[in-house]
């Protein structure tokens, strides 16, 4: 369905907020900046604010929101004789191969690493993002494989195929951080996946396997 005016022009606005905000927060740090004023540098009021982004976190955090579900629908979409583990290697290696901002590898990645890690709050929000991610794919786990509310594995593997996805975003922030090319962080985050998935256990590498059929 072809978007409508009136939502074209809410996500219009909504994208404005939010670029506006993040403006502000990496010219003065995040806790230096209000809403009151981000609503004035945006020509709307504090309400319109808070009306797109329930709390001033959102704001910052706004592009990172799809993070969530991401190890999941990669679980759901995993091809025809692919395990959960291993579709998340290969959507990770794609991702870092083309050097995806989604995953960081962009120029001036580390003014978002110098926010994020001056606001105890925006680490606080990260923190309970990842908690999320793991909650998400150990739920879809427990789907796909029809695994009962008693069986531990699925918390098991969610906790391991999270680990891989946290090792990556951690490497990559820390390289960018120190304003790295992110062409060269690239190559290095590949060799990185490999080491990862040769630490991992094949009860790992062979768990949720899509049939053929």
């Amino acid at each position: 369905m072809a978007e409508g005016l009136r939502e074209r022009k809410k996500r219009q606005t909504r994208q404005y907020i939010s670029d506006v905000a993040t403006g502000l927060f990496v010219e003065r740090g995040f806790d230096a900046v209000t809403v009151a004023e981000i609503a004035e540098a945006a020509n709307v009021s504090v309400n319109t604010v808070y009306n797109y982004f329930p709390a001033k976190e959102d704001l910052f955090l706004d592009r990172a929101a799809g993070v969530v579900d991401r190890l999941s629908r990669w679980v759901r979409g995993r091809d025809a004789g692919e395990s959960a583990a291993r579709a998340v290697l290969r959507e990770l290696r794609r991702e870092v191969e083309v050097v995806s901002p989604a995953v960081g590898l962009v120029e001036g990645y580390d003014r978002f690493m110098r926010v994020l890690h001056g606001a105890p709050a925006l680490r606080s929000r990260m923190w309970g993002m990842q908690q999320q991610i793991q909650e998400n794919l150990e739920q879809t786990l427990r789907e796909e494989t029809g695994a009962p509310a008693a069986d531990p594995l699925p918390a098991l593997i969610a906790g391991q195929v999270g680990w891989v996805h946290q090792t990556v975003t951690a490497a990559i922030g820390r390289a960018m951080a120190d304003r790295r090319d992110p062409r060269e962080v690239s190559r290095e985050v590949l060799v990185l996946l490999d080491d990862i998935e040769d630490l991992l256990g094949e009860k790992v590498l062979n768990y949720a396997v899509r049939g053929t059929e």
